[in-house]
């Protein structure tokens, strides 16, 4: 797609950005049949084909106005499109720096820019925390409407005890995930120790960035970005990381991004290398791990069993995993989940309708854009509960809230069900 850029625009870094990643697309439509809010709205610019068109054409000089910064608002950043585009368009970068200048051009009501100011400010802020045990204290009180973004308080075991001999590993707390679900890194420590790994968290360490950064505070989210690598740098610099994993799969999206993100900062362009280089998903962590330790129980040379290969004939919750978008758009990791889960005894659900479809979470979709959001929860419900599962399973802290918000059959964090089998294996 040719791009000739308005004057406005021809020096700039990131419309130079836009432009060459315009030049990729070819008009196929093919990321229109697989886009979530097309599919709910049935109009070509709140697909990716039209915002790309809207973007393309304010390049070019075009004044953008209200309407442009709608479906450009309208747009998840799911990167499903990303996934069917068989002309690899970098369709995620795109759309952040369309919404970006289109924000330069267009004021919001009042209203809407208070709310954005709230979440991109609050969400982040150490005073998240209060705020929600304040929340989660007077749940029952709440309207329904506001209590279903309150998650229940959340019981959480202790740590294991650092392991000197062990690998050490760093884990993002994050910026939510701690006051919605404190169990999450807790479970994934308890079974990284099971598998050799010490698990360490950097109280240093912030936000991701993705909250800010997504926005259209991009300078926010870049010091929140450079916040982390300070925080970890001088583990990394002394060689003590075997790896960063990440619990939350939106966190590691953004997390994975930062080289392309801080490419420009020549204090920062090769430590956002190298972090990247180190950050890992958990499942790709533990998936590792875990087929090691069945590869070594099946070889004749080593332990006849492990705290693994114990659990595989115990029994266990029925399973249903959905995949966030940021785990197989955004990081391109399908099937690791499943597949762990499965080699440890576990009845997981393989596939559901529409699996690569996004739950309408995304960041904070669900609050900007509360009823397609609603909508797409609803959908991948009634999908998701099709097998009847004890327990509904997923890998990132939004998806996890966003569809509990619909629906009285548990659902958590992959790593908290590995956990209890593992502790039920110990107690028996």
């Amino acid at each position: 797609m040719h791009t000739e850029l308005s004057s406005q625009y021809a020096q700039r870094a990131d419309a130079l950005e836009a432009q060459s990643i315009l030049k990729k697309c070819v008009h196929c439509g093919f990321c229109t049949a697989t886009c979530p809010t097309y599919q709910l709205l049935g109009d070509e610019l709140d697909g990716p084909r039209g915002r790309i068109y809207l973007i393309k054409q304010v390049l070019e000089g075009a004044t953008p106005t209200r309407k442009t910064q709608t479906h450009l608002d309208r747009c998840l950043t799911c990167r499903n499109c990303e996934t069917t585009c068989p002309s690899g368009v970098d369709y995620g970068h795109l759309v952040d720096i369309g919404r970006k200048i289109v924000d330069e051009a267009v004021p919001r009501p009042a209203v809407e820019s208070f709310t954005r100011w709230a979440l991109k400010t609050g969400l982040p802020s150490p005073a998240f925390g209060p705020a929600m045990a304040l929340g989660q204290a007077v749940r029952p009180l709440l309207p329904a409407a506001i209590a279903a973004k309150v998650p229940a308080k959340q019981p959480i075991r202790a740590w294991p005890e650092p392991d000197a001999s062990h690998k050490q590993v760093l884990l993002l707390r994050g910026c939510v995930q701690p006051s919605m679900a404190p169990n999450i890194n807790a479970a994934a420590a308890r079974v990284l120790h099971a598998l050799g790994f010490s698990a360490t968290e950097v109280s240093a360490a912030t936000c991701c960035g993705a909250v800010k950064y997504h926005l259209n505070d991009h300078e926010g989210g870049k010091a929140h970005m450079r916040q982390n690598i300070d925080a970890w740098w001088p583990l990394i610099e002394a060689g003590r990381v075997h790896a960063i994993v990440m619990t939350a799969s939106g966190c590691g999206a953004m997390v994975k991004d930062y080289a392309h993100a801080l490419k420009d900062d020549p204090a920062y362009a090769a430590k956002a290398a190298r972090v990247v280089e180190l950050t890992k998903d958990l499942s790709e962590t533990v998936g590792e791990a875990v087929g090691n330790a069945f590869l070594e129980r099946n070889s004749a040379a080593v332990r006849e069993s492990t705290e693994f290969v114990a659990i595989k004939n115990k029994v266990k919750p029925k399973l249903v995993f959905h995949p966030p978008c940021t785990l197989q758009h955004g990081q391109k990791l399908r099937g690791g989940v499943e597949s762990l889960l499965q080699s440890c005894g576990f009845d997981v659900q393989l596939a559901t309708r529409d699996a690569h479809l996004c739950c309408g979470s995304a960041g904070t979709y669900s609050v900007l854009q509360p009823e397609l959001a609603t909508q797409l929860r609803n959908n991948k419900l009634q999908a998701l509960e099709q097998s009847k599962p004890t327990v509904i399973v997923s890998a990132n802290i939004g998806c996890i809230t966003h569809l509990q918000s619909g629906t009285e059959t548990p659902v958590r964090h992959w790593v908290e069900v590995l956990d209890d089998a593992l502790a039920d294996s110990a107690a028996a």
